[in-house]
């Protein structure tokens, strides 16, 4: 189920709020922990055991860590195995034997795939349970005892299927002492709504803008089309994610609970450093905590860290999809990150205007290949954005394709870039209680329900 639904918006969370606010304190996880499993059930009810299954195995990973100290470490490795395995398994085992097939082109042998549909956001909540344990064996977390409140943390319908990654260490101070107060719930409302509209009235029209050129052909593409086309990906991607992560913060303020923040306005970043500081923040912290600083960090000779920093980009391009593109796109932020390491970051912190134009150009071009799964679809793509690069020029190119699109997009561009800036989340902040906020709010919120029901 997703938020932007009728069936979410006018079935499920009126009824589980209600429920919620009744019960007395004592029960709210449970009814909690209910209510994630039937919105968990709604999308996949065939999985369903399976999340019920890592609640438990977890839970009981947790306290054997927690208990046997002296076995602590074998038993870590196996609930690593277990919940990485199930990854694995999943979302990588047809993109292993599709190379693997690849590779056996020669021999006429073939390794036939198998069907399976990966289950909903297991990515995320595999993240989030290894965190736990992790943070059990460190001794920064104690084991714990109530299953209940682990199985919130992990099933929590705010984040279960796209994320925040939350660590439990977060979770817990709201878990066991929430405040649930009409306060809460008006201010999470306001949040969950101001994320609904960046998600229905900003992204899904830039979506439609992105999805045009792979109707007619990239090749077909003019080069000032083309790189309209990766402004407008870029904008669809980031209010797609980071509404859907202010609608979770926003749901996590109604339940009187934590919910991480993911989004810094990255697109004012002055280096790639500082973007990945402000982009998707918690999958950033989850790869430096658990991934990074385990390997030795920066704290080690040069040459050990780059080979950390590849490591890690290359896990989090992985991490993204089982696809070559996505490993492509890991180690192009590897390779950026490196070249700003080598001093090109040093040169643009001295600069004021050049280190954003730098972001904002190089920015779209990943996004360009994180969108096509297709290499040949990329090379294509990218001999649209520098033609004068390319061997031929096609003779088809639309080249009032640009125009087009400028008459129908216009206001959505300016829109997106004006939502990008720190401005209008400072403006909110400082009058959000203010009647003509509340109507704006009211207006949006109105706005989004219409396109859910039209879809346009």
């Amino acid at each position: 189920m997703s938020f932007t639904t009728i069936e979410f918006m006018f079935r499920f969370l009126p009824i589980f709020l209600i429920v919620y606010y009744v019960v007395p304190t004592r029960y709210k996880n449970m009814i909690l922990l209910i209510g994630s499993f039937v919105f968990y059930a709604w999308g996949q009810h065939f999985y369903l055991l399976l999340l019920m299954l890592s609640i438990v195995v977890n839970y009981t990973f947790g306290r054997l860590i927690g208990e046997r100290r002296a076995q602590r470490k074998p038993l870590l490795i196996l609930g690593l195995i277990y919940n990485f395995g199930l990854l694995v398994f999943f979302k990588y085992t047809n993109f292993f034997i599709e190379n693997i097939n690849a590779l056996l082109t020669a021999t006429h042998i073939q390794i036939p795939t198998i069907s399976v549909v990966m289950p909903l956001g297991i990515s995320f909540y595999t993240f989030q349970v290894v965190s736990y344990l992790v943070d059990v064996y460190r001794g920064e977390q104690r084991p714990v005892k109530n299953i209940i409140n682990l199985g919130v943390y992990i099933a929590m319908f705010p984040q279960v299927t796209s994320g925040p990654i939350g660590l439990y260490s977060e979770l817990e101070p709201t878990l066991l002492r929430r405040h649930c107060s009409v306060l809460n719930l008006e201010s999470g409302l306001k949040t969950f709504i101001i994320g609904m509209g960046a998600k229905m009235l900003l992204a899904n029209p830039m979506g439609t803008l992105w999805a045009g050129m792979s109707r007619y052909g990239y090749e077909t593409l003019s080069c000032p089309y083309a790189w309209l086309g990766a402004f407008g990906y870029s904008f669809q991607l980031y209010f797609d994610f980071a509404g859907y992560s202010l609608m979770a913060m926003g749901l996590g303020q109604m339940l009187g609970l934590y919910v991480p923040r993911n989004f810094d306005h990255p697109y004012i970043s002055g280096s790639m450093a500082e973007f990945w500081r402000r982009w998707h923040m918690t999958l950033g912290r989850w790869f430096k905590k658990y991934l990074y600083f385990p390997l030795g960090g920066s704290r080690c000779s040069f040459a050990k860290t780059i080979r950390n920093t590849f490591v890690v980009w290359a896990f989090t391009g992985l991490w993204h999809g089982a696809s070559w593109n996505f490993v492509l796109w890991g180690l192009i932020f590897f390779v950026l990150l490196t070249i700003e390491r080598l001093g090109l970051g040093k040169l643009l912190a001295k600069t004021k205007v050049l280190k954003h134009i730098y972001v904002i150009f190089l920015i779209p071009l990943t996004w360009v290949v994180f969108a096509l799964p297709n290499m040949q679809d990329i090379a294509t793509y990218f001999s649209r954005l520098f033609p004068f690069f390319a061997d031929n020029t096609a003779s088809f190119v639309n080249t009032k394709d640009v125009i087009r699109a400028l008459h129908d997009y216009w206001y959505l561009l300016i829109a997106s870039v004006v939502f990008c800036l720190p401005f209008p989340s400072r403006w909110y902040e400082k009058h959000k209680n203010s009647k003509l906020v509340i109507l704006g709010l009211v207006l949006i919120y109105l706005m989004s329900v219409y396109k859910m029901q039209t879809q346009t």
